[in-house]
C-alpha cells in the first residue's frame, strides 16, 4: 500500500494526456482523501480559503489548469478532514491515487438508511418516572452534551424539540442554523444546529439537477426527526400514533443539546445518502463542537480507506467524540454486518418486552398473537376471511395474487371480508392498501418463511394484524379447509412484560466481520422494533404515495432505531464520565451488556435457539451498569495506529493519515491479537496462541479474579487470573492462552464456530467479554 513519487517523465506524460483528451470522456464524482490537516482548530476565513486553493492547485497538477480543476471540485474539505469531490474522469483516478499525498480515492456512492421498510420501526416509555440513582438521574438527563445526528434532517416544530426551561447554548457550540428557504424554522436551546448537504447527490443525479432539491435541513421523510428525537428528544407528554397509545415520549438524553446534519434526501426522487456528503457533515460536526456522533446510515462493509463513515469517525475519535453507527438490516444473513471500523460502535437490532398487540381469532375456536398500529374494525365480530390467493384476479398470477400486489385482486372477492395476504416483495402497508381498494374490511399479514418470527407493528390504513410464518400456514390451512372460513381482529392495544425479552430481530445484520475478522461486529445491540419517537409533519406515517394521514409520533423499526439509542445513552456516559475516552465508553456499553433475557435464560434469535455474538455482540444495552463498569478495556489514537499497521497499511499511508511523524512497529510486534477490543475473536485457530488485553481501573480499589465459560472444544486459559488494582486510572495486562482440545466437534458440523465468555468480577462488578472462536478447516 506504499505511494511512489511519480516522476517527472511520468508527470509530464500524464499532462500531455491531459491536453490531448477528448472533451467527450466520462466523468463520474470521487472522494480524494488525504488525511488530516496540519492546521489547528482556530480556523479562519484565510485558512480555510488556503485549503481550498490547495486542492485546487493539487487537481490542476493532473487536469492541466486551474479553471478545469476549480470547475471538477464540488466539496473541499477544510477543516478536520483533509481532502475533495470532485467530478473525474477514470483515468484520473488511479494516477491521483499514486501521489504520496493521496491516501484513497473512492467512488461517491449512495449508503442506507437502516429503518426497515415499510416502514419498519424510542417508545412511550414510563411517562417520565426516574428511579434514584439512575443513570438518567446521576447524568442530570445529558444536559448540554450536544449530540448530532446524520440523517434525513429534522422537523423543529415537534414538541419533542422544545427547549422550555433550558439554559445558554455552551460557549463551545460554533455550529449554525441553516433555514429553509421554502418554510422558514429558527434553532432553539434545544435543537441548537441544522445544517444540509446534498451536493454529492445532485452531483450523481447530474450536475445542476437541483430543482426539486430544497436547500434545507427541514426532515419531508420522518427518518431523521425520529432518530434524533430517540437520541435526546425532550419529554413530550400526550404522544401518540394516529391517536393509538398515548404515552409521554423521551429520548435517551432528554436533556442533551441536538443538532441534525441532513445527509439523506428522498428515495422518490433517486436519493439516499452519498460518501461526499457524508464527509462533509463528519467535517462540520466535528468542528461545530458535539459530543456524540449518531449515524444511521450504511451499507457493505468496505475498507476502511474507502468507506466516508469509517474515515469521519477516526476524525471524530481523535478529538474524543463517540461515532455510533447501526450495523445494518441485511440479516439474519451471516456476514453482512456493515460499519465494521474497530472505531465506532455499531449497534444491532432487538426488541423489548412491549408489544402493541392485535390478535387474530378464527371462528375454529384458534386465536393467533399479532401486532399492529391501526384502527380496530367497525364491529367486534366474525367476517369472512379470503386469501389473496382465493382472490385472483383473472389477468393475475397465483404469486401475485399472495403477495396482494397492485392490480392482482378481484374486488368483488374481497370486500366485505379480511384479506390475508403474504409477506414479501411488495411493501407491508402497500398490501393492505390493496385490500382498502378492494373494500376489505380488515388484513391478516402472514410472514413468509424467510421473516419466521419478526412481526412488525406498522401502521397500517384499515384494522390489521401481522403474524409469524407459523401462525400464518394455520390461517391459510384454515380458509383451505372450509368454505365458510370466518375470522376478527381485537383492537389494538399495548402490553408490557413481554417474555421472552428482548430477542434479535431477524432483519439485523450479522457478524462475522468480512474486513477485518479478528473484530466482532456488531458491538452491541439496543432496542429497534415497534419503537415509537418523534415524526414529520411532511411525511405519512407510511411513506407511500397513496397516504394522505400525518402523525407527530410514529413507530418504525430497525438498527437505524436501535443506534440512537445508544447514542443517547452514550450522552449521559459522556455527561458523567467526561473524561472517558471513546474506547473506555464503547468498552462499558460492551462489558455490561446481557447475552440473558427477562426469563434468565440466553437472548434468543429469531430461530428461538440462542443468538450468538456475531447477532447480537456482547449483548443487550444495560445504561445503568454501565455508568460504573469497574474496568474498562481502554484505546489511545497510536492502538488504532497500530491495528492499521496490523491490518496491512504501512507507515506512509497512516503517517499521512495521522497527520504526525509515525512508525509502524516490527511486524513480530504488530499483531490484531494485541489490539486491546472489549471482545475477543480468533479467526481460523490452527492450535493455539495467545491473546493480550489489558485492563484500566475506572472504580474504586479491588481485586478481580478472572472466569471463563470455556467454548465448546476449546481450552482457554487467564494468565494471571488475579489482578489488584490499588488506585483510579491503574492499568493491568493479562493473557489469554487459547487452544483447540476437540476439532472433531466442528468438523463433524457445519458451523465452525463456537462462543464463550471471559469474566472479570471483584464481587460488586462484573466484566464481561464474549469470546468467539472459529476453527480453521
Amino acid at each position: 500500500m506504499s505511494s511512489p513519487k511519480i516522476s517527472i517523465l511520468f508527470l509530464f506524460f500524464i499532462l500531455f494526456s491531459v491536453w490531448t483528451t477528448p472533451a467527450s470522456a466520462t466523468k463520474k464524482s470521487y472522494v480524494v482523501y488525504m488525511g488530516s490537516h496540519s492546521h489547528g482548530s482556530a480556523l479562519t476565513r484565510a485558512i480555510l480559503q488556503r485549503v481550498s486553493d490547495f486542492h485546487i492547485n493539487f487537481l490542476a497538477t493532473f487536469l492541466g489548469c486551474k479553471d478545469k480543476a476549480k470547475e471538477s471540485i464540488f466539496y473541499s474539505y477544510r477543516r478536520r478532514i483533509n481532502g475533495f469531490a470532485a467530478d473525474l474522469e477514470e483515468k484520473f483516478v488511479a494516477l491521483i491515487q499514486l501521489h504520496p499525498k493521496v491516501i484513497s480515492v473512492f467512488p461517491n456512492e449512495r449508503r442506507e438508511l437502516h429503518t426497515f421498510h415499510s416502514w419498519d420501526f424510542l417508545s412511550l416509555e414510563d411517562n417520565g418516572v426516574v428511579t434514584p440513582g439512575s443513570l438518567w438521574e446521576k447524568a442530570k438527563f445529558g444536559q448540554d452534551i450536544i449530540i448530532g445526528n446524520l440523517d434525513t434532517g429534522v422537523w423543529p416544530e415537534n414538541p419533542s424539540f422544545n427547549d422550555e426551561g433550558y439554559g445558554p447554548i455552551p460557549s463551545r457550540w460554533k455550529g449554525e442554523c441553516q433555514n429553509d428557504d421554502k418554510v422558514p424554522f429558527s434553532c432553539n436551546r434545544k435543537l441548537i444546529g441544522a445544517r444540509y448537504f446534498h451536493k454529492g447527490y445532485d452531483d450523481l443525479r447530474g450536475n445542476n439537477n437541483t430543482s426539486n432539491i430544497p436547500n434545507s435541513s427541514r426532515d419531508t421523510e420522518g427518518h431523521g426527526t425520529h432518530t434524533l428525537s430517540t437520541a435526546a428528544g425532550n419529554f413530550a407528554p400526550n404522544a401518540s400514533v394516529i391517536g393509538v397509545y398515548n404515552g409521554t415520549a423521551k429520548g435517551g438524553a432528554p436533556k442533551a443539546r441536538v443538532a441534525a446534519y441532513k445527509v439523506c434526501w428522498p428515495a422518490k426522487q433517486g436519493g439516499g445518502c452519498f460518501d461526499a456528503d457524508i464527509l462533509k457533515a463528519f467535517d462540520f460536526a466535528i468542528d461545530d463542537g458535539v459530543d456524540v456522533i449518531s449515524a444511521s446510515v450504511g451499507g457493505k462493509p468496505r475498507p476502511y480507506f474507502r468507506d466516508a463513515a469509517a474515515i469521519g469517525a477516526f476524525h471524530a475519535m481523535k478529538e474524543g467524540i463517540v461515532v455510533v453507527t447501526s450495523a445494518g438490516n441485511s440479516g439474519p444473513m451471516l456476514s453482512t454486518v456493515g460499519n465494521i471500523a474497530p472505531w465506532m460502535i455499531t449497534v444491532g437490532a432487538s426488541t423489548i418486552d412491549r408489544e402493541f398487540e392485535s390478535n387474530v381469532k378464527l371462528q375454529n375456536g384458534l386465536t393467533i398473537k399479532g401486532t399492529s398500529i391501526s384502527y380496530p374494525l367497525p364491529e367486534e365480530k366474525f367476517y369472512p376471511l379470503i386469501s389473496g390467493e382465493l382472490a385472483k384476479a383473472a389477468n393475475a398470477t397465483v404469486e401475485d395474487a399472495k403477495l396482494c400486489k397492485q392490480a392482482t385482486l378481484d374486488a368483488s372477492k374481497v370486500k366485505g371480508k379480511i384479506l390475508v395476504c403474504l409477506r414479501g416483495n411488495n411493501t407491508r402497508v402497500d398490501k393492505g392498501h390493496q385490500a382498502v381498494i378492494g373494500g376489505a374490511v380488515g388484513m391478516i399479514l402472514c410472514n413468509d418463511q424467510t421473516s419466521g418470527n419478526d412481526i412488525i407493528a406498522d401502521v397500517h390504513l384499515l384494522p390489521a394484524s401481522h403474524i409469524t410464518y407459523n401462525d400464518g400456514l394455520a390461517v391459510f390451512a384454515y380458509i383451505n379447509s372450509t368454505n365458510n372460513a370466518m375470522g376478527s381482529i381485537t383492537a389494538p392495544k399495548a402490553i408490557l412484560g413481554i417474555k421472552p425479552a428482548p430477542t434479535m430481530a431477524s432483519f439485523s445484520s450479522r457478524g462475522p466481520n468480512l474486513i477485518t475478522p479478528a473484530i466482532l461486529k456488531p458491538d452491541i445491540t439496543a432496542p429497534g422494533v415497534n419503537v415509537i419517537a418523534a415524526y414529520t409533519e411532511g411525511n405519512n406515517p407510511s411513506n407511500e404515495v397513496f397516504d394522505n394521514r400525518r402523525t407527530t409520533f410514529n413507530v418504525m423499526s430497525g438498527t437505524s432505531m436501535s443506534c440512537p439509542h445508544v447514542s443517547g445513552v452514550v450522552g449521559l456516559l459522556k455527561a458523567i464520565h467526561p473524561d472517558w475516552s471513546p474506547a473506555a465508553i464503547r468498552s462499558a456499553l460492551m462489558t455490561t451488556a446481557s447475552p440473558i433475557d427477562n426469563t434468565g435464560k440466553p437472548l434468543l434469535d429469531t430461530t428461538k435457539e440462542a443468538a450468538t455474538p456475531f447477532a447480537s455482540g456482547a449483548g443487550h444495552i444495560r445504561p445503568n451498569l454501565a455508568s460504573d463498569p469497574g474496568l474498562v478495556y481502554d484505546l489511545e489514537v497510536n492502538d488504532y495506529l497500530n491495528f492499521l499497521c496490523a491490518s496491512g497499511y504501512d507507515s506512509q499511508v497512516i503517517r499521512t493519515f495521522n497527520k504526525a511523524p509515525y512508525i509502524c512497529p516490527p511486524l513480530s510486534n504488530s499483531s490484531l491479537l494485541e489490539f486491546n477490543y472489549p471482545s475477543i475473536t480468533v479467526p481460523a485457530l490452527s492450535g493455539n496462541l495467545i491473546v493480550t488485553r489489558t485492563l484500566t481501573n475506572v472504580g474504586p480499589p479491588s481485586t478481580y479474579t478472572a472466569r471463563v465459560g470455556q467454548p465448546p472444544g476449546i481450552s482457554v486459559v487467564v494468565e494471571p487470573n488475579v489482578l489488584i488494582f490499588k488506585s483510579q486510572g491503574q492499568k493491568e495486562r493479562f493473557s489469554l492462552h487459547i487452544k483447540a482440545v476437540n476439532t472433531t466437534y466442528y468438523l463433524a458440523g457445519v458451523d465452525q464456530h463456537v462462543y464463550g465468555e471471559l469474566v472479570w468480577s471483584d464481587g460488586t462488578h462484573t466484566v464481561t467479554s464474549p469470546i468467539t472462536v472459529e476453527i480453521a478447516r
